[in-house]
């Protein structure tokens, strides 16, 4: 049995927690491989809603086997407060959700890091989310990183000391104030609550999932323009958001991928600083932002606004080897009576392209725009793919034509029942 990745393709916040929701009962196992609490995963069902940033978004069906995998950051006190929120849906978590003993600790130095890093950049700041995420990985490279596995060595307090010193040594040459006996306190206690889940080699329990034809599902954070090679460098994340990620961050072969389901936004957000060619400045931009509300699940930072891409969404389809596209939010766009997709880039020497350009940040790019008829009605509550407005089908359907990918997926609102497979 092949594994099945599901991803973002844009700057992140997609939607990929619905549609995890939605596609998980055909999974016996869903698997977070990358990523740490600056993601937010919002799923919404039975009138409730659920942000989820660091467990798999499988967790709230009872048979599925959750795995956070070793391309994952951890912070415990994250972990421990998104476990106790989940006290109360009387779901058995120590049965059915394992960590790899291989995933890295976000320790409370790191995020004292991350916001003097950040700090420090004043104007040309890139709008981390100061979770720890960035200084965690770089222990991860620097090969300095304490693992999930470690809590249960006999020297870990040794190793976790050896390595605070290392970051108050780095913090010292920064202009920063911190308290970090503040911060400790209740790491240490998530320490000990983390100890007592299901520490696993990950890798093993994955492959033999794969060998006892058992179906998987591969969940990613972010998005894949937001990847630390292929995204808008420097305003990027710390970890491979794409296809090849999830083998990393799971130890599943390239062989043993299956589908790979990209998810887009029928328009564009993007939160924090960076590149946005399509970035929309006016009223429509905000309109498209209050009924939409794009504001970070992590967060709560108001998200930037914007038309569709097609040169960015074909250029993460190229790279994710994308075989199905999910298409999120459409029913946003009823309130426009028009609506715009980026065609092509124009650059500064009046080239016309469809390719992204190394570096967003120092080429000077007109977007190329073709104009469509909004259906200006509510389809919330359109249950068959042949009901839909035929504006909306038209838009579909040049997005398909364009990417050469089917659109298998049109979600039309944030519950699970709003949502048309095809």
């Amino acid at each position: 049995m092949k594994v099945d990745v599901l991803l973002g393709l844009q700057w992140g916040d997609e939607g990929k927690g619905k549609v995890v929701d939605v596609l998980a009962p055909k999974y016996d196992v869903v698997a977070r491989f990358q990523g740490g609490p600056n993601a937010g995963h919002t799923l919404e069902f039975d009138g409730h809603k659920h942000v989820l940033h660091q467990i798999p978004s499988g967790i709230f069906r009872e048979r599925i086997r959750n795995i956070i995998g070793n391309g994952v950051v951890l912070d415990p006190i994250v972990f421990k407060k998104e476990i106790e929120g989940l006290s109360k849906f009387n779901i058995d978590l120590k049965k059915n959700l394992f960590i790899s003993k291989k995933t890295q600790l976000i320790l409370p130095t790191h995020k004292l890091l991350d916001a003097a890093y950040e700090q420090s950049k004043g104007k040309d700041k890139i709008g981390s989310t100061l979770k720890g995420i960035g200084p965690s990985y770089q222990d991860k490279v620097a090969r300095n990183g304490i693992r999930v596995g470690d809590i249960v060595a006999p020297d870990f307090e040794g190793r976790y000391r050896n390595l605070v010193k290392k970051h108050q040594n780095i913090l010292s040459h920064y202009d920063f104030e911190y308290d970090l006996e503040e911060a400790e306190a209740p790491f240490i206690e998530a320490i000990n609550f983390l100890r007592d889940f299901n520490l696993v080699n990950s890798e093993y329990v994955i492959n033999e999932c794969i060998r006892s034809s058992q179906t998987v599902l591969a969940e990613g954070a972010q998005g894949s323009l937001l990847d630390i090679d292929f995204g808008s460098y420097p305003y990027v994340t710390s970890s491979n958001t794409m296809t090849a990620g999830a083998c990393t961050g799971l130890g599943v072969a390239p062989r043993n991928i299956g589908e790979v389901f990209g998810i887009f936004k029928a328009y564009c957000t993007r939160v924090g600083g960076g590149p946005f060619p399509t970035e929309l400045f006016d009223e429509v931009g905000k309109r498209i932002q209050d009924e939409g509300h794009e504001f970070g699940a992590t967060t709560g930072r108001p998200r930037r606004c914007g038309w569709l891409d097609l040169p960015a969404l074909k250029y993460a389809i190229m790279i994710n080897g994308v075989t199905q596209l999910f298409m999120m939010k459409a029913d946003v766009l009823s309130i426009l009576d028009e609506l715009k997709v980026c065609t092509h880039y124009k650059l500064s020497d009046g080239t016309l392209t469809e390719e992204m350009p190394f570096q967003l940040l120092d080429e000077e790019i007109t977007p190329v725009y073709k104009t469509f008829k909004g259906w200006a009605k509510d389809v919330r509550n359109v249950k068959e793919y042949r009901n839909l407005p035929s504006e909306l089908v038209a838009y579909i359907e040049y997005i398909e034509k364009e990417t050469g990918v089917p659109i298998t997926i049109v979600s039309l609102g944030p519950d699970r029942t709003e949502t048309i497979v095809r």
